[in-house]
């Protein structure tokens, strides 16, 4: 990993400029004699999700390195909207590939910030290699938030912001998808509070990083199909595993019903919308709250850009 703490800090004092801390909320529904718990609630960040922090520090950071006249992503829907605000924030165009058939809420997100999308391929990975065919022809900078250097510092302010609302935080809970939030994230957090555990948490339909957690190597997966966009990878990257077993406790699988169960919980019992990948560290506790005794515990909200038919899932 290449992150520094200096540049975390960095991060902070851009970001500062253009988002406001996240709320941290108890979870009154789960907080007992036995554990708390409180949500971080990074869905209510523009675009709905926590991705703009990293977006607006890397696309920064690069635009003063070199000025760049195109920005480019691939995306499930998250990190195109992040990009997209970060082009309309810092004056670049952006270009976003999603797979088609992509969350509607999402895609409008990213229409209504006035970039040019494109619909590639059946999931993220297709997109992200007509994605990168694009940007090497037409000399577009590929903002990949799976890989690029400068982008972990911003998921990893997140850690800061938590261990200043709650210092005596002994657990996050993480989703897992890319894995910039969880890696970033851990960094952040291990750094300022060597042991504080970190858990991440996947999909059982797109567990690609779970079996690479397990067997320390990168373990590809046919598929990805899960109602998680934010959570749909199939082709785990080498060192993005190798930070992942060097900084994260352990790794959750959650079920697609779960996740439908844990939007359910967020929605009526404590008043906050979440997409089905921001809803997974709820998702993980709910399915095995034992894991969690005796622990003062955070869920990171990563995001509410859920559509119509899955809340409607949700809650009938």
């Amino acid at each position: 990993m290449q992150l520094t703490y200096a540049q975390v800090q960095d991060a902070r004092r851009l970001l500062g400029k253009y988002l406001l801390q996240s709320r941290l909320i108890r979870a009154e529904s789960l907080c007992g004699a036995s554990m708390q718990v409180w949500l971080k609630l990074e869905s209510e960040l523009p675009t709905g999700s926590f991705k703009p922090r990293g977006a607006i520090y890397a696309l920064h950071v690069h635009h003063e390195r070199s000025e760049i006249k195109e920005v480019v992503a691939a995306s499930t829907g998250n990190h195109g909207a992040a990009v997209a605000y970060a082009g309309h924030l810092l004056g670049v165009p952006a270009t976003i590939f999603l797979p088609h058939n992509p969350n509607p809420v999402k895609r409008a997100k990213i229409a209504k910030l006035g970039a040019n999308i494109i619909e590639e391929g059946t999931d993220i990975s297709d997109a992200f290699v007509c994605a990168s065919e694009y940007a090497k022809s037409s000399g577009a900078y590929f903002l990949n938030d799976a890989t690029d250097p400068e982008l972990l510092a911003g998921p990893a302010t997140i850690a800061c912001e938590i261990l200043e609302q709650s210092p005596n935080a002994d657990c996050i809970v993480v989703p897992m998808g890319d894995t910039a939030l969880i890696r970033g994230l851990a960094f952040s957090a291990k750094h300022q509070k060597p042991a504080i555990r970190i858990i991440g948490v996947q999909a059982e339909c797109a567990p690609s990083y779970y079996l690479s957690w397990k067997a320390g190597r990168p373990v590809p997966t046919d598929t990805c199909d899960t109602i998680a966009d934010g959570l749909a990878t199939r082709t785990p990257v080498e060192e993005n595993v190798r930070d992942v077993r060097d900084l994260v406790d352990d790794v959750q699988l959650v079920g697609e019903e779960e996740m439908l169960a844990a939007i359910r919980h967020l929605l009526l019992q404590e008043h906050v919308l979440a997409e089905p990948a921001g809803a997974a560290a709820m998702a993980a506790l709910l399915h095995n709250p034992g894991l969690y005794q005796d622990r003062q515990i955070v869920l990171i909200v990563s995001g509410a850009n859920v559509s119509e038919e899955v809340l409607r899932a949700a809650i009938c």
